[in-house]
């Protein structure tokens, strides 16, 4: 049976199934003349999905302590939690019934009945895993908030790092970003006056303390735009910013979807992956007009540790705009305001939901 790269979100099997350069009709999502394997002899892609659910045991292995909720069919696991493939659970099934053939005959209850993770309930597994140990984000975020603001030891930062690097974009020099600013009138802000705060002014912001100056660029001008919430009839101005140098900067808006298939030990991932949803949610939440900065604690730790790995800044959602993208860049002088125009808002479209009388 042949299987095709659209038949998966995640980058290392469609390289795979690309780098096989084999064209034809897929057997699971039925598309026509597009990459495939066969599934029955790609011994790569075999061996990463083996080694992946090796992580699983069965029910019937199940210790006494482990929480039966955190159990489910292997075929659900991977639909739900996992940003592996772009089939629907019984497509799933199928396919790994198919590559998996061998294990599946000598293991059947490993795909027909609910699995889990036993070690997650082991506090060594999690000690050398977990970038929170057996600590979750809401404990993290009332430390850092509460508690212990600069020393806090719930935070693994040896397995933080670790995730780091398989988490960074790499920027070209000559690449354009944009920042826009509020502007009084029509004639805007100079090129000079476009960049960021001085420290003396620089507000607490998602990856930067107060009195510590972060440059925010967006991806394109309406991302911008709307990063900066200006109402009818505000004059903005938007400045160009051109990369002046090659940099790395950690991605954030995609660390919950890291491959399993490019660290060297899986566990790395699982253990993580609830860890990495709330840390990729929580640097794109836009904080309320009563909501405090204080919220913004948890992702400006993080972010503060990603800059003392040497990294240029971060990348992560805009939540305002769709498809847009913001950067938390943490030394300006990596781009220079190239030019800049005044925009004048004509109009502004309210999309809500109703919630009660």
């Amino acid at each position: 049976m042949n299987c095709c790269e659209y038949c998966f979100k995640d980058i290392e099997i469609k390289a795979i199934i690309r780098g096989q350069n084999q064209k034809g009709q897929c057997d699971f999502c039925n598309r026509k003349n597009v990459y495939i394997v066969d599934v029955a002899t790609n011994t790569e892609i075999k061996d990463n999905f083996e080694r992946f659910i090796d992580i699983y045991s069965s029910e019937t292995d199940k210790p006494d302590e482990f929480p039966r909720e955190k159990m489910d069919l292997l075929k659900n696991i991977l639909s739900n939690n996992w940003n592996v493939f772009n089939l629907k659970s019984d497509c799933i099934y199928k396919f790994l019934t198919n590559l998996l053939s061998e294990k599946y005959n000598s293991q059947p209850e490993l795909f027909d009945r609910p699995v889990g993770i036993f070690e997650i309930i082991d506090d060594d597994y999690l000690q050398q895993y977990s970038i929170l140990g057996n600590y979750q984000w809401e404990d993290f975020v009332e430390e850092i908030k509460q508690k212990n603001r600069f020393h806090t030891n719930i935070i693994n930062k040896d397995i933080l790092s670790k995730l780091l690097q398989f988490s960074f974009k790499k920027y070209k020099k000559g690449c354009s970003f944009y920042r826009a600013r509020i502007c009084k009138t029509e004639d805007g802000f100079r090129k000079n006056e476009m960049g960021a705060p001085p420290s003396s002014k620089a507000s607490s912001g998602r990856a930067n303390p107060e009195g510590i100056s972060c440059l925010y660029l967006s991806n394109t001008i309406d991302t911008t735009l709307y990063e900066t919430r200006a109402g009818v009839y505000d004059y903005v101005t938007v400045g160009k910013f051109v990369l002046q140098k090659d940099i790395e900067v950690v991605n954030l808006s995609d660390i919950d979807k890291l491959s399993p298939f490019i660290v060297p030990d899986i566990n790395l991932i699982a253990a993580n992956i609830t860890h990495l949803n709330n840390i990729s949610a929580d640097i794109a939440k836009p904080l309320r007009r009563n909501e405090s900065s204080l919220d913004y604690l948890p992702t400006q730790y993080i972010c503060d540790y990603i800059k003392s790995q040497n990294f240029a800044g971060v990348e992560y959602k805009s939540t305002i705009y769709n498809s847009g993208i913001n950067y938390a860049i943490f030394d300006e002088s990596f781009f220079k305001c190239t030019q800049t125009k005044v925009y004048d808002v004509k109009s502004i479209k309210y999309d809500y939901d109703f919630l009660k009388n």
